[in-house]
């Protein structure tokens, strides 16, 4: 069984770009085995050959293993760290042409946010975030901008009455918003990173990575970063040997290249 894992990962690198290694492989080949058992198919070798003649399947696969959980304003305090001290120190530095990056953005709730959340303090028509995630599907979805009112429960009062109308049971985010948001696929393992961030926004995403690829990573913003840029990253997150690699701790959830 061992072997036929190593067969699988394999074979979906090769297939999707998708490193299997870089995720803690208990967690991952557990949510893999329920999908394969979901569909009643026997064995890796056969659930590959279906995800290469099957678009359905492989776009499923690809959803499912790149765990899409996402929510707007999610932590509302360390948002309002965010807004109170964070984006005013990052005008300051910077001016008001941020280069902010969300990355392993999902259905695109957490740069909505970021787009309403500056827009407290630039004018919208100024605002542009760089948004990107590995799965083409929740891109797609994102750009739709549909989604529950769960989903949109930590949204501020004054912009759930601006910026969205509902549809049903779902609400639509304005275009207006949208329209400050640029998507694009990215594989935080393989591709390369944009360079000159003030803001690089990462939020939960991690903790599915082994420890030798979150290191990877956080090495990787660091070098994205703009001296004095600031790393925003999730709850479920920390980054252990953040001294090491050159940040400087602001907060649990914030850390700073210096400059």
């Amino acid at each position: 069984m061992i072997y036929d894992y190593e067969y699988f990962k394999k074979e979906i690198l090769a297939l999707t770009t998708i490193d299997l290694n870089a995720y803690k492989e208990k967690q991952m080949k557990r949510r893999i085995d329920t999908l394969i058992q979901k569909h009643k198919i026997e064995g890796y070798d056969k659930y590959i050959g279906v995800l290469k003649t099957d678009r359905g399947m492989f776009d499923e696969f690809v959803n499912y293993i790149t765990i899409n959980v996402s929510e707007f304003y999610r932590n509302p305090d360390q948002w309002g760290i965010l807004d109170k001290v964070i984006f005013p120190e990052l005008i300051e530095k910077f001016g008001k042409n941020l280069k902010i990056w969300s990355a392993a953005c999902s259905t695109g709730d957490e740069p909505y946010s970021l787009v309403m959340a500056l827009s407290r303090h630039i004018p919208l028509n100024q605002i542009k975030i760089f948004a990107t995630d590995l799965d083409k599907t929740v891109i797609a979805k994102a750009k739709v901008g549909l989604y529950s009112d769960k989903s949109i429960a930590s949204v501020p009062e004054d912009f759930k009455k601006k910026y969205f109308t509902q549809v049903g049971p779902s609400y639509k985010i304005s275009d207006e918003i949208k329209a400050r948001v640029e998507f694009k696929e990215h594989n935080l393992i393989k591709d390369n990173y944009p360079t000159d961030c003030h803001l690089i926004v990462c939020r939960n995403v991690l903790i599915y990575f082994t420890e030798e690829a979150k290191d990877e990573v956080f090495r990787k913003y660091f070098r994205s970063l703009a001296k004095g840029g600031v790393l925003f990253i999730g709850s479920t997150e920390q980054i252990i040997n953040y001294k090491e690699i050159g940040y400087e701790r602001k907060n649990s959830f914030f850390y700073v290249k210096p400059q």
